[in-house]
This record gives C-alpha cells, structure tokens and sequence, in this order.
C-alpha cells in the first residue's frame, strides 16, 4: 500500500507522522553491534542541480531512489532518471568509471549536516 495520494504528494501532517516514526525507529532496524554509528541518516541534502540534471534527461519519466552503502557503512541514497517503461536511464556500460550527470549522490547527510529545526525533523 502507497503512502501517496494518486498525485504523488501527501500531506505535511502524514510527513511529519512519517518522520517522526523513522526518527523514533531508524536504530532498532540495526544489528546492535552498529548502534551509534549513524548507520541509517535521518535526512539528505541535494542540490537541485541534480534532480534538474535527472529530470531533463530524454524521456525521463520518474525519479528512482536506492539505497547503497559507503565505506563507511553510512546508508546513502542514489538517485536515477526513470523511464516511461520503468527503466533505469543509465550510463552505457563503457562508461563505469567516468563520472557524468546520471547518477546522482553527492548529498548532505544528517547527521553530522543536519538542517535547521522544521515539523519533519523534530527540532
């Protein structure tokens, strides 16, 4: 089941509602030997330059988020254009090592980089 309307949005109060239950949960989803560590943030930051790189791509449909892990063992989230047909728009497979424009991760994380006090973040 969807927590969006059939716009695609939803209201601040089930935001909050749902920030508000990551918040309280986010270190019990953890094997306790990680706890501490920030393993799972509470935000990302990106710049629009991404999501406006992603979205100007040909025939990009949606915005895909997944979930990696750094060498840190920090949760992060990579974010790609999406197709009408629900295809990863992606770079050709000559190019895996070449940074470009469609692949998107350089966030701010929370923490240590935590915004200021809003209803969806609990300050």
């Amino acid at each position: 089941m969807s927590n969006a309307s059939s716009s695609g949005f939803i209201t601040l109060a089930k935001a909050i509602e749902m920030t508000t239950r990551y918040r309280q949960n986010r270190n019990v989803v953890i094997n306790p030997q990680y706890a501490g560590q920030d393993i799972i943030p509470l935000s990302d930051r990106f710049d629009v330059k991404v999501f406006g790189a992603l979205i100007s791509k040909p025939n990009c449909a949606f915005i895909r988020v997944y979930y990696g892990m750094d060498e840190n063992l920090q949760v992060r989230p990579i974010v790609v254009a999406v197709n009408e047909n629900n295809e990863d728009i992606l770079p050709g497979s000559s190019n895996l090592e070449g940074e470009n424009e469609d692949i998107g991760d350089d966030s701010l994380r929370c923490p240590p980089l935590c915004p200021v006090p809003s209803p969806l973040n609990g300050n």
